[in-house]
């Protein structure tokens, strides 16, 4: 049987994130699977899915912080944001002369860099899947239509210079950043800061919280897996029965669904309290072992969350010798009572 979990995709270029999640549905047989973040098309990196149950952590990650190595091209400004776009503006020799008498250098460029570290207020690509009065952004442009785009609050955790190279009027930087933070809109900006205009030309997700690109699988590698080919209706063309991959190897590349929820305190609830727990009752602090504590009950956290996050602990039972995950429950203070805010096992 197929496991429920999370399988870290490394996603290549020309891919949607959808196409991700399709790939992964097809080799299963499960419908409920989802990503936990989408990322462009033209961007590589790690794209987190989750097959079943799994799907429903995607809201107790808000507080992971994703890493991105991103190359900028200098002097061409686009309605995407990057160079796959259409080009708006083009400023290569103003780029060259600022270039020339020193305004965009190394020590300009990293001093421009560190403007960006902290809370910022950043305004969202018009190409993008940001909703607005229930549709995405990306409909609106593509209708040619208008629609005020806000401003949000995104949190820069670093940024830093990685390579330099002013003959090609690029560059490369990395940054880690929350949840929500848009490298092309960043792009627009440092453009704007250095007075030349530019836009991204390349983008990798290096790490989304616990999930690295050093430990992703590749997309190929997961097709490879499937089983035969796809059954076709010979009159329509249409699929009629998907190929899968054999649980047992597909399994090999899923983690359990716990494993990013690492912001999160720990508790082992009592063996004659796991069913009530699960059924949705109660539990107070005799009737569980605390491992450890929610790593934002102390500590504030740099971008606002639900205050239940703070008091949120990764629930298990001990099965001899052995945790098994039974859900997230969140601590009330008032009461000093736990309770299961999801459940994903019963042990």
């Amino acid at each position: 049987m197929i496991e429920q979990g999370i399988i870290n995709i490394n996603k290549p270029k020309n891919y949607t994130s959808h196409d991700c999640v399709n790939i992964v549905r097809s080799l299963t047989g499960i419908k409920r699977v989802g990503h936990t973040g989408t990322l462009d098309p033209m961007a590589t990196g790690v794209l987190p899915v989750c097959i079943g149950s799994a799907a429903r952590i995607t809201e107790y990650l808000d507080l992971d912080l994703k890493k991105y190595t991103c190359e900028i091209l200098l002097g061409i400004e686009t309605d995407t944001l990057d160079v796959w776009g259409e080009t708006v503006s083009e400023n290569i020799a103003g780029t060259e002369e600022l270039i020339q008498n020193g305004n965009i250098s190394e020590e300009t460029v990293k001093r421009t860099l560190e403007t960006f570290k902290g809370l910022i207020e950043q305004i969202p690509p018009k190409y993008s899947a940001l909703k607005v009065n229930g549709r995405k952004l990306y409909e609106y442009a593509r209708a040619g239509e208008t629609v005020e785009i806000v401003s949000r609050r995104v949190y820069i955790k670093d940024i830093s210079l990685k390579e330099l190279s002013l003959d090609e009027k690029k560059f490369t930087f990395e940054v880690t950043c929350s949840k929500g933070t848009y490298i092309r809109s960043m792009c627009r900006d440092i453009g704007a800061a250095l007075k030349c205009g530019a836009c991204m030309s390349g983008l990798i997700r290096t790490a989304s919280g616990a999930f690295t690109v050093e430990k992703s699988v590749d997309l190929e590698s997961l097709k490879a897996l499937k089983q035969g080919q796809d059954k076709r209706d010979p009159d329509t063309g249409r699929i009629v029965e998907y190929a899968r991959a054999l649980p047992e190897e597909l399994n090999r590349f899923i983690v359990p669904v716990d494993f990013p929820l690492t912001h999160f305190g720990k508790i082992i609830v009592d063996e004659d309290r796991v069913k009530w727990f699960c059924d949705g009752g109660y539990v107070n602090e005799k009737q569980v072992t605390v491992k450890s504590y929610p790593q934002f009950m102390e500590e504030k956290p740099p971008i606002e969350v639900r205050n239940e996050f703070r008091q949120a602990y990764n629930a298990y039972m001990d099965i001899n010798g052995r945790e098994a995950f039974l859900g997230v429950a969140f601590f009330n203070e008032h009461t000093k009572n736990f309770k299961a805010d999801k459940v994903f096992g019963r042990g």
